[in-house]
Formats: structure tokens, C-alpha cells, sequence
């Protein structure tokens, strides 16, 4: 039987997760001074009229990038030239004052509203202006995140209470299934790479990452509302993760660690004075192990999403050659974008194991003792 405790400590380091992640969610929508003409050409409203009138010739590129990147809206499907979105709260703060309304309001041919105009996913002043607009919306990749939070509260929450309530009664429902991936993180990944003394202390982050990832990988893949976010794909929310890491490596350094970083033994002499050269190796290493989970996680779930839409796209680029082209690259493209939705099942807990394994191989290297002949 696993330790309840685990669970129950999950819902709050989860709730953490949440606060922590959310600003960092948002800053990385965070609008960069534009500078806009006062006066709008002319022609810029026929433009936009045109865009909705005119059907433009299919893409690819851009409706990749617009499925990968963040937006300020979620949008559901297309229903001929309706377009079914679900509108996301906009929070601005601009020369000193705050401006909230939904996204919905830059549904209009100029896209813009109470001086703010949405271009290209970012927001800025429609008047020429030297101070900076701050973009803390409730976009897609935060509304994604708030609801993966959300959910692994309310899974482990009841989860801890029915171990509360039944402590020694055989698990059932939502119990068998996490039983099995807690005593996998437990066994194979904490003990073997922390020990047998000091893994418990580590559990419930190590937990909380791979559940966190895993669900959010899996719901990436599910093309219809509420998945087909790219949460984990998001490089600002793989920063935070990696953050976490970062910071619980090195608070919970030992002694031992530290002296290793600043005189690495079994090195020569001459790579540590006159120049320190091993001890800055070590400290860089410090930020480069970090940055590596960072990178890893958010190239492998970003470029599965990529080849996917890809190979949609082909289907869109070919009919509009021939249709009966197009019918036929269809079936080819079909067929593997089913084998890549598989396989990127098979990345989604690939990915969550090797964060959380190398994340706690890095709190076993922090708080290893030496060996005493």
C-alpha cells in the first residue's frame, strides 16, 4: 500500500504549481512597445473586409503556427464561415490603469477596441505610444493550464480521501489506476535515484511534475475541446517546471555537493588555479541541467504537434490541385496521422518519465553522502 500522505499532499504542491505557473503563463504574452501610425491608412478597413470576403489560397504554415502558438481566444471548429470560439477574459495594464473585457470585443473588420488592437496574437495601442502595453490575459495555454490543475485536484482530492476513509481496504475505480504509476514513480524513479533514506521528502514533487506533464501531454493530443492545447509545448511553462527543478536542486544541496562544485576532485590542479576553470564548468553545469529538461520536453511535444498538422495540411494542399488528389493523399495522411496520434501516447509518458527521472537523479546528486573506507 502506497503512503497516503503522498496523495494527500499532491492537491496543495498542485495548487502551487497553479499560482507559480499562471503569471508565468501570461508574461510570455506580455506586449512589446508598437509603435502604430496615428492616423490608420485609408484602406485599412477595406483590407480587412477584403480578408473576410476573399477566400485566400490555403496556408500550411500559418495554420500550423496558429494551432501551436498561444492565443487570446479558443477556437472549437469552423462550421462554414461561422466560426465557433470560446472568448477568453483580456487583461491589460497600460499607463497606470487596468483594462479587462473579453476577446470577443476585437470581433469587428478594424479589431480593435477602447484603443487596443489585436494583431498577430499580440496587443498594442491602436495611437502611437511610448509606454508599454502588459498583456496578464487568461489566453489558451493558461485556460488549459487552470483546467489541467484543476483536474488533477479534484483526481487526487478524492482519491486521499477515499485512502483516508478506507485505509486498508483493496484500492478501487481512479485507485487502481494511480495505485500502479505512484508505485512506478515511488520504486523505479525516487529510490534508485535518490535512496532508500532521503526519497520520501522528494515524493510528492516528483509526483506532481510527471502526473502534471503526463495529463497535459495527453490532452494535446485530443483535438477537440477541452484538449488540443499545446501546454507542455509551451516554452514558458516547461521554464517553470524546469524553474522548480532548479530550485529544489539547489536548496537541498548538501555540503558535500557544494565543496564537489568548487573543488572538483579528481581534477589537476591547473584547472582550478590560477583560473577557477572546473568550478565555472560545474556552476554552468548547475544552470545547463535545467535548461536541457526545459528544451527537451518542449521540442518533443511541439514537434509532434507539428508533423500531425502537417500531414493534415498535405490533404488541403493537394485538393486544391485536384480534388481527386486530394482524396487520395487523404488516406495516406489518415493513416499516419493515426500512427503519429500513437505514437505521440507513447512520447506523451515518455516525456513525463524521463523529467521526473532526471529532475530526481539531480536531487540524488545534491544530497549524496561520501563514502567513508
Amino acid at each position: 500500500m502506497i503512503r497516503t500522505q503522498y496523495v494527500r499532499f499532491l492537491p496543495y504542491l498542485i495548487f502551487l504549481f497553479l499560482a507559480f505557473q499562471v503569471p508565468f503563463g501570461s508574461l510570455a504574452n506580455v506586449s512589446e512597445t508598437f509603435h502604430a501610425s496615428k492616423e490608420k491608412p485609408a484602406d485599412t478597413t477595406f483590407q480587412h473586409d477584403e480578408n473576410i470576403i476573399v477566400e485566400k489560397e490555403f496556408d500550411a504554415g500559418k495554420m500550423i503556427m496558429e494551432h501551436i502558438v498561444d492565443n487570446h481566444e479558443w477556437h472549437i471548429a469552423t462550421l462554414g464561415h461561422t466560426h465557433v470560439t470560446i472568448p477568453l477574459p483580456i487583461i491589460l495594464y497600460y499607463d497606470g490603469e487596468i483594462y479587462t473585457f473579453w476577446s470577443s470585443r476585437f470581433h469587428n473588420p478594424e479589431h480593435a477596441y477602447k484603443g487596443f488592437i489585436l494583431e498577430h496574437g499580440k496587443i498594442h495601442t491602436v495611437v502611437e505610444s511610448d509606454k508599454t502595453v502588459y498583456d496578464f490575459s487568461i489566453t489558451k495555454t493558461v485556460f488549459a493550464l487552470l483546467m489541467s490543475c484543476f483536474i488533477l485536484m479534484w483526481i487526487f482530492i478524492s482519491v486521499a480521501n477515499r485512502y483516508k476513509r478506507n485505509p486498508k481496504s483493496a484500492p478501487k475505480g481512479m485507485q487502481s489506476l494511480l495505485e500502479p504509476l505512484i508505485i512506478f514513480v515511488r520504486d523505479d524513479i525516487a529510490k534508485s535515484s535518490i535512496g532508500e533514506k532521503k526519497y520520501e521528502r522528494f515524493m510528492p514533487f516528483l509526483l506532481t511534475i510527471f502526473f502534471f506533464i503526463l495529463l497535459n501531454n495527453l490532452l494535446g493530443i485530443i483535438p477537440i475541446f477541452p484538449g488540443g492545447a499545446n501546454v507542455t509545448g509551451n516554452i514558458a511553462v516547461t521554464m517553470v517546471l524546469a524553474v522548480f527543478t532548479l530550485i529544489i536542486t539547489t536548496v537541498s544541496g548538501n555540503r558535500h555537493y557544494w565543496v564537489d562544485i568548487i573543488n572538483t576532485p579528481g581534477v589537476p590542479w591547473w584547472l582550478k588555479i590560477p583560473i577557477p576553470l572546473m568550478p565555472v564548468v560545474e556552476i554552468v553545469g548547475i544552470i545547463t541541467k535545467p535548461f536541457v529538461l526545459m528544451v527537451r520536453l518542449f521540442a518533443n511535444m511541439a514537434a509532434g504537434h507539428i508533423i500531425v498538422l502537417g500531414f493534415v495540411s498535405l490533404i488541403f494542399i493537394f485538393g486544391s490541385i485536384s480534388v481527386s488528389i486530394g482524396y487520395g493523399v487523404s488516406i495516406f495522411s489518415v493513416a499516419f496521422i493515426v500512427f503519429m496520434d500513437i505514437l505521440e501516447i507513447l512520447v506523451a509518458f515518455i516525456q513525463a518519465y524521463v523529467f521526473t527521472l532526471l529532475s530526481a537523479l539531480y536531487f540524488g546528486l545534491a544530497t549524496i553522502e561520501p563514502e567513508h573506507h
